[in-house]
């Protein structure tokens, strides 16, 4: 193999299939990236068996090849060359690579590429896309309420399924749940009827591809038991979905509310920041007195002291106070941009809807904390 190929191409390459490398497998052909060529096309490959990635890049390939290598030592190097052209070159039978730049040489062992995974990157019969900027906003409005809990494994991901034609993406990990539907034009989403669940680990990854190819239809597939993403044909992910069902939170939905507060997004949760520094660690418990177009939020820490701050809100309800663990709440208040959002509820004990008119697929539902 003989290739030619610019040191930022080469590196960007090696950044976005990195992290998919299973730096502490048995199986030591887990650590290492496959590298093949395709015409003027140089490809990236790593896997951990559960999430896989592969990167295309065009380079001078003068003889095609392929081989693996150490992921994590050709990284290294690569991250401390300079910005010139890069010569990589197998010569004859010998496991060696010749990586040169400038007067700069390295000789690196490579191994067989018969021992590599085969990876699967589509399936052409469940295809439909999607816009890369919504798969952004369906993670970055969701994942944070995925459970990190390892013992409920079905609450390890963000639930996708199709609803009226639409995309709705759901997380939650018992004490709170983030919903939205997101809608998708021409789309044979059948494979979502049911849902499948897109594993916690995997998001990184997917945040990666996005960010990279912001603004581009990207190509979503689905199997039985795989999820893959394919971003213009340069960047393309497979994702071992979650075998489990995922939980009823329809439920969890109250079907109508008796009081609704509207409160200013930033006011409100810039409030929640500063009174939760004087939260319980544990609990991190704020309280929220909700009166007549006012709302007071609260903290006590038993060894610190206490905290106390008062927004202006619309709010002609009963009088209560209600708790919440400031990190949920802030976590949702996160997603909005800006404007007004409102707090739905039926009493102290009940699930609290948040929403806002300016994102109105969205729905995020808190449980109240007992103080």
């Amino acid at each position: 193999m003989k290739v030619k190929i610019t040191t930022q191409h080469l590196r960007d390459s090696l950044n976005k299939v990195l992290s998919v490398v299973d730096k502490k497998s048995s199986r030591p052909i887990l650590t290492y990236t496959l590298i093949s060529t395709d015409q003027n096309t140089l490809n990236f490959s790593a896997t951990d068996l559960e999430v896989s990635a592969k990167v295309s890049v065009k380079a001078n390939v003068e003889i095609e090849g392929k081989f693996c290598i150490n992921a994590k030592n050709i990284s290294d190097i690569v991250r401390e060359l300079p910005q010139e052209e890069i010569l990589l070159e197998i010569i004859g039978d010998k496991n060696i690579l010749s990586l040169k730049c400038k007067n700069i040489h390295y000789s690196l062992l490579v191994f067989r590429s018969d021992d590599f995974p085969q990876l699967t990157f589509g399936n052409e019969e469940s295809e439909f896309k999607l816009n890369s900027n919504q798969l952004s906003e369906i993670i970055n409005r969701t994942s944070h309420a995925i459970s990190l809990d390892e013992t409920r494994l079905n609450l390890n991901g963000i639930f996708l399924q199709e609803i009226d034609s639409k995309i709705r993406a759901v997380a939650t990990d018992g004490h709170r749940l983030s919903m939205l539907d997101t809608e998708v034009e021409n789309a044979e989403m059948r494979l979502l009827l049911g849902g499948v669940i897109i594993p916690r680990k995997s998001i990184n990854e997917l945040k990666k591809l996005t960010e990279s190819f912001s603004e581009n239809l990207i190509k979503v597939s689905l199997d039985e038991s795989f999820m893959y993403v394919n971003a213009q044909d340069k960047y393309f992910l497979s994702i071992r979905l979650i075998a489990r069902e995922y939980p009823k939170y329809e439920a969890v939905i109250p079907p109508k509310t008796t009081h609704k507060l509207v409160a200013d997004k930033d006011l409100f949760f810039n409030a929640v920041k500063r009174i939760k520094i004087m939260s319980n660690e544990k609990s991190n418990g704020v309280r929220l007195h909700l009166g007549k177009d006012e709302m007071t939020i609260t903290a006590n820490h038993p060894s610190l002291g206490e905290a106390r701050e008062k927004i202006q809100v619309k709010y002609d309800g009963n009088e209560m106070e209600i708790g919440f663990n400031a990190k949920y709440l802030s976590d949702t208040l996160s997603v909005f941009s800006d404007g007004n959002v409102s707090l739905e509820l039926n009493n102290e004990l009940s699930p609290v809807l948040i929403k806002s008119e300016n994102l109105s697929g969205y729905l995020g539902i808190i449980m109240p904390l007992k103080l």
